[in-house]
Order: structure tokens, then sequence, then C-alpha cells
């Protein structure tokens, strides 16, 4: 098994966090530091260390759906804001979420220690949908619409087509397929309007539906994506 994936399934961290720990030295296989990404590892009998802690295998993997209201931030610790992880305080296991979302926006964040379904949920080249209520200040154009469903350039990047749905006066849903930071906002930014409120309502096949803010729930990765 890849060390990054060990890394994951042990329920430490997403694999592209696991390669950053790897590079920067923190990982030891064996009692020897291990810097090389795509390292292979014998999950069976391998010894793997970060710090003084031995990683091993999860048998059983936590999943949860959480409503995040306007206020929260999605890292695990406090020092820039209240932690989404504050809402969660009866969860027994060590979870964290899924991606990003920003601390004025609300709405779905997964919450997990598998770090395999973080990886697969968060790379842009498995393509899962998040869908997300855009309120602006004034109706979204016909001409940005269709610069959004093209695919417009942000910050020298080509972006992937956003496709844009459900339009309803000054309100639409759009659904992403990347995971760049503040994408929405940066989009709208560019083209002259002011996001009022941004609510992401569906990740994967997994809806908001009518959790309440700020509650969470049980979930499996089924209910999400049909990814194996």
């Amino acid at each position: 098994m890849r060390l990054n994936k060990f890394i994951a399934q042990a329920g430490v961290c997403s694999r592209r966090k696991a390669d950053e720990l790897i590079k920067g030295g923190q990982i030891r296989v064996n009692s020897v530091v291990v810097k090389e990404l795509g390292t292979v590892i014998d999950e069976n009998n391998d010894k793997i260390q970060i710090g003084q802690r031995r990683l091993a295998l999860a048998n059983q993997k936590a999943y949860y759906a959480l409503n995040k209201p306007v206020g929260y931030i999605t890292s695990a610790t406090s020092a820039q804001g209240k932690s989404v992880l504050e809402l969660v305080k009866g969860i027994k296991e060590r979870v964290y979420s899924v991606g990003r979302l920003d601390k004025q926006s609300r709405g779905l964040i997964i919450l997990t220690d598998d770090g395999d379904l973080a990886y697969r949920l968060t790379q842009a080249k498995f393509a899962i949908a998040k869908e997300y209520e855009v309120e602006l200040d004034r109706p979204l154009e016909i001409k940005d619409k269709n610069l959004f469903e093209r695919g417009m350039e942000l910050e020298g990047k080509r972006l992937q087509p956003v496709e844009v749905v459900r339009q309803r006066g000054n309100k639409a849903n759009l659904i992403l397929r990347e995971g760049v930071n503040r994408q929405i906002r940066k989009m709208a930014e560019r083209r002259g309007y002011a996001v009022k409120d941004l609510k992401r309502v569906r990740i994967g096949k997994l809806t908001l539906g009518n959790l309440k803010e700020g509650g969470y729930i049980r979930i499996s990765p089924q209910d999400i994506t049909d990814i194996d």
C-alpha cells in the first residue's frame, strides 16, 4: 500500500495532507524518516509513526453531514475563529471536515476520519459535483451565465465550466466540479456582483435537505458517491 494512502486510512488526514507530512519529514517507517512521495509500505508488518504515535488502520470509519452556520471555519483548530468541530462535540471519533466552506458561507459539510474518501471528494479529477445556492445583489446577466458555463479565467487559471441552474430573481444555483478556494465569490466579484448569501446544498448525491442549521447526522459513503 502507498504510504500516503495508509496515513489517510489511519484517519490522520487526507492523502494530499499526508503527502505534505511525508515531504516535511514527519513520517517514519520502521524508525527511518521517509520523505519520498509514492513510497510503498507493507501495511501488515511495517511500523509507521508520526512523531511518537504509531499509526494503525482503522477498522470502522465515521461519516457525518453537518449544516454549517455562518461564522464558523472548517479548520480543525480555532486559531482563526470558531471551528465547526465545536458543533459536534458529541461525536466520539476524531473527524475533520472535507474541503472548504469559508467563514461567511453556510450549508453542507462532510465530517469524516476517512482520508481516502476525503481525497476522492476534493480532487478535481473525480469531478464530484458540489451545488451552491447563491444570492447576489442583482440578477445574473446572460453574458455572465454564459461565461461561467464556458469556464472563465481566474487568477491566471482556466476554471472548469460551472453549471448555472434554477435562476430566480437574484438567486441561482451553481454546480462546481473543482475546489478552487472561494471560487464562487471570486467569480462573482470579478464580474461586478456582490454575494449576499452562499449556501452549499449538495455534495455528490448527498443533499442538505431539512437538516437544521448547526445540526448533524450520521451518513454512509454510499449516501455521497458511487465511486468504488
